[in-house]
């Protein structure tokens, strides 16, 4: 993954606009796909990626290579967005909508497809089945796709530590897969 070298769009303050849509196009996918791994909702992976990014772009000028690299600080703003999101559900229980379209939106197609659905279906029921941690560094891994120093600097631990624990949570997910019949090719 190629490293952007933010401070040389810093201090060209007339480059901001490219420097966002660099941001945003470099990391926009993996930042998704580190939220949906979390929500399970597009729809709701949109508006938090959205929240991401909008932070990111009132923050930049508080960005220091000196405390983190810039993906570590970028990941950082988006578990932060994810965790205001958890906490407002905690408060606000309430029936979502956006779980009905995802619903809808997955009606059945041909063979190829429900097979793929009843995998990822029981990948996301596994997944729910681990602890709020678990969840979060197979995001981070495989969702925002960091390398295990990059999680290590995200959750203050060692990268040798980081590489245990995901070790352990694929071994557990590979147990839960199995149990609900999943077949490995």
């Amino acid at each position: 993954m190629e490293h952007i070298d933010i401070h040389g769009y810093l201090n060209k303050s007339a480059n901001r606009e490219e420097m966002f849509t660099y941001i945003f196009e470099n990391y926009s996918q993996r930042v998704y796909n580190y939220i949906y791994y979390r929500v399970n909702s597009h729809y709701t992976a949109e508006d938090l990626m959205s929240t991401v990014f909008e932070k990111i772009m009132l923050k930049i000028d508080s960005y220091s290579e000196k405390k983190a690299s810039f993906e570590v600080w970028l990941f950082a703003i988006a578990r932060n967005v994810l965790n205001d999101h958890f906490r407002s559900l905690k408060r606000h229980t309430f029936f979502s909508l956006d779980i009905i379209r995802d619903l809808i939106s997955k009606q059945p197609g041909p063979e190829e497809k429900m097979i793929a659905n009843e995998a990822n279906n029981k990948l996301l029921n596994c997944l729910k089945s681990l602890s709020e941690e678990e969840r979060h560094i197979i995001a981070l891994k495989f969702g925002a796709n960091l390398k295990n120093v990059e999680i290590a600097e995200v959750l203050g631990t060692s990268s040798n530590n980081v590489g245990v624990m995901l070790f352990r949570i694929i071994k557990k997910l590979k147990i839960l897969m199995e149990k609900e019949g999943y077949m490995y090719e």
